[in-house]
């Protein structure tokens, strides 16, 4: 369920772009779910259609969804492909960290402190969610 809160500071597109996003990561919108019209969201959340296709643009720019012209906006293998990448990234990490003889709660908090921080740029887009 999306929920639009019109008190916050968010912008409304940002905040749908967020919880649609989120909802693609965490697999509540599964690869090749349809997603409502513009039109249709719009509607059902009480906002402008330009702020619903926003964040629909941004969804499909970051990959997360593609738009099939009038066949509608489908929900892509996108997200499943981040979450893999981060799954490989994690054992190779923790291979690192084994062969380093660190202990687990120590390469937890190198981990942490690393998500914190900005990462240095490698060229590679760090994606949105």
């Amino acid at each position: 369920m999306i929920v639009i809160d019109a008190g916050s500071p968010v912008p409304p597109f940002e905040q749908l772009r967020a919880q649609l996003a989120g909802q693609i990561h965490d697999r509540t919108l599964a690869v090749g779910a349809r997603l409502p019209t513009i039109r249709r969201l719009a509607a059902d959340l009480g906002l402008a259609v330009n702020t619903v296709g926003r964040a629909y643009r941004e969804l499909e720019e970051a990959g997360l969804i593609e738009t099939r012209g009038r066949a509608g906006s489908y929900v892509t293998a996108a997200g499943e492909e981040t979450r893999e990448r981060a799954r490989r990234a994690a054992a190779d990490y923790a291979s690192t960290v084994a062969a380093l003889g660190l202990g687990a709660e120590e390469a937890l908090r190198i981990a942490e402190a690393a998500l914190r921080s900005p990462a240095p740029s490698t060229g590679a887009s760090s994606g949105h969610g």
